[in-house]
C-alpha cells in the first residue's frame, strides 16, 4: 500500500466519523429538551405562582401574560388564565374582587368544558359571599351569591364543588330570611300590619329552612288576627304550618292551642321535618363567646345558625301581594283561554246605532254660531 493509498483511506474513514457525527448531533437537536431542561411556559408559569404566593400580584400578570401570548399552545394556557383571577381576588378590594369576577367568567367562556370551570364559578360565587354584609344593610351581594351558587350547583350538580356550595346557599339564604324578618318585625312593630304580613308570608315560603321560620309565622299569625275576623283562615293556616313543618319548635305547643280555641283541626307532626329538626340540634354549633363579644365589629352576617341539611330554595325570590288588597277579575283570572277569530260586521253595529260622544264627529263641520251665541253676556 503505498502513501497515497493510505492518506486516501485516513481521508474517507474521517468523513465517516464526520458524517457518523453529524448525524448524531442533528437527531439530538430534533429533541432538545431533556430531562435536566425545564420548558420556558413551566418556568414562566411557576415563576408566576411564587409571585402570587408573595403578594407580587402586578408582577404575576405581567409573567402569566407573556405566558399567553407567548406560548399560545403551552399546556398551562388555560391555568394562566386562571391564576389571572385567583391574584385579583387575593389582591381584594373592590376593584379586586371587580375584576376577579370578570376574570372567571371569561374562563368559563373559553373553558366551559374543562374541570376547572365549576372551580371557577365557585370562585365567583365567594367573591358575593366575601362582601355580604349584615341584615339591616344593603343585601345585593348576598342575592349576587344567592344567584351564582345556583348557577352552579345547576350547571355542574357533579362536580366536586357541588356540596360545599349547596351548604353555602343554605347560609346566604339564612342571611336573606334574617334581613326579611328584620324588615318585617318593623312594619310589626309600627303598626303597618299589611306590610308586615306580605314579608312574613313571603320570607317562610321562600326560605323554608330558616332558623327562625316558625317564629315568623307565629308573628305572622298575630299580625292577621289583629287585622280582622275575614283573615281567620290565615291565622289558622299559619298556626297549623308550625305545628307540621316545625314541631319541635318552642311555638309549637302554643300553637296546637290556639288551633284547638279556633275550633280547627290539630295536623299531625310531619315525620321528615321532625327528622331535621333533630339532626340540626343534634349538628348545632354555637358560636364562641370571642364571635359574640366581636360581632358588633364585623361586617359579615352571623350564618351559625344556617341549616346543615335539606334542599336550598332554587326558585328566585318574588314578591307577592298583600292579603289585605282587594283582588280584581283581572287578577282573579290572570289568563286568557279561548280562541281570537275576525269575522265581517254583518249587521248595525254600536257605532251606527249610538250617539258620537264626541262633540264634532268626523265628516262633519260644526255648525256656525248665530248671533246670540256671539254676544257678550253682561
Amino acid at each position: 500500500m503505498t502513501f497515497n493509498t493510505k492518506r486516501l483511506g485516513i481521508a474517507a474513514l474521517a468523513a465517516v466519523v464526520l458524517i457518523s457525527g453529524c448525524g448524531f448531533h442533528r437527531k439530538k437537536y430534533e429533541n432538545p429538551i431533556t430531562k435536566e431542561t425545564e420548558q420556558p411556559d413551566k418556568v414562566l408559569f411557576d415563576k408566576a405562582i411564587k409571585d402570587i404566593e408573595k403578594g407580587r400580584y402586578e408582577v404575576a400578570r405581567l409573567t402569566l401574560n407573556t405566558l399567553i401570548n407567548t406560548y399560545d399552545s403551552s399546556e398551562f394556557l388555560a391555568k394562566a388564565k386562571l391564576a389571572i383571577a385567583d391574584s385579583w381576588m387575593r389582591q381584594s378590594g373592590p376593584e379586586g374582587m371587580a375584576q376577579a369576577e370578570a376574570e372567571f367568567k371569561d374562563f368559563q367562556l373559553f373553558y366551559p368544558t374543562m374541570e376547572e370551570a365549576p372551580e371557577a364559578q365557585s370562585k365567583i360565587c365567594e367573591i358575593h359571599i366575601r362582601q355580604m354584609e349584615k341584615a339591616d344593610r344593603d343585601p345585593n351581594n348576598a342575592l349576587r351569591a344567592e344567584q351564582e351558587c345556583r348557577d352552579l350547583l345547576t350547571k355542574y350538580p357533579n362536580s366536586k364543588f357541588a356540596p360545599q356550595t349547596e351548604q353555602r346557599l343554605r347560609e346566604i339564604q339564612q342571611a336573606l330570611a334574617e334581613s326579611e324578618m328584620v324588615a318585617a318585625s318593623y312594619y310589626n312593630n309600627k303598626g303597618a300590619l299589611a306590610a308586615a304580613t306580605n314579608r312574613y308570608t313571603g320570607l317562610v315560603g321562600q326560605y323554608p329552612l330558616y332558623s327562625r321560620a316558625a317564629e315568623a309565622l307565629w308573628l305572622n299569625a298575630n299580625a292577621y288576627a289583629k287585622m280582622g275576623a275575614r283573615f281567620r283562615q290565615k291565622v289558622g293556616d299559619a298556626y297549623t304550618r308550625i305545628v307540621r313543618d316545625y314541631p319541635l319548635s318552642s311555638y309549637a305547643e302554643l300553637a296546637k292551642k290556639k288551633l284547638q280555641e279556633m275550633e280547627l283541626p290539630v295536623p299531625d307532626p310531619d315525620p321528615s321535618a321532625v327528622a331535621r329538626m333533630k339532626y340540626e340540634a343534634a349538628n348545632h354549633e354555637e358560636p364562641s363567646r370571642f364571635r359574640k363579644l366581636t360581632d358588633f365589629m364585623r361586617r359579615n352576617p352571623d350564618v351559625s345558625d344556617a341549616a346543615k341539611t335539606g334542599s336550598p330554595t332554587m326558585d328566585p325570590p318574588k314578591r307577592e301581594i298583600p292579603e289585605s288588597v282587594p283582588k280584581t277579575a283581572d287578577a282573579a283570572a290572570p289568563g286568557f283561554s279561548g280562541d281570537v277569530t275576525v269575522a265581517p260586521v254583518t249587521g248595525p253595529s254600536a257605532l251606527d246605532t249610538q250617539p258620537d260622544a264626541r262633540p264634532t264627529p268626523p265628516g262633519t263641520t260644526p255648525a256656525p254660531a248665530t248671533p246670540d251665541s256671539t254676544k257678550k253676556k253682561p
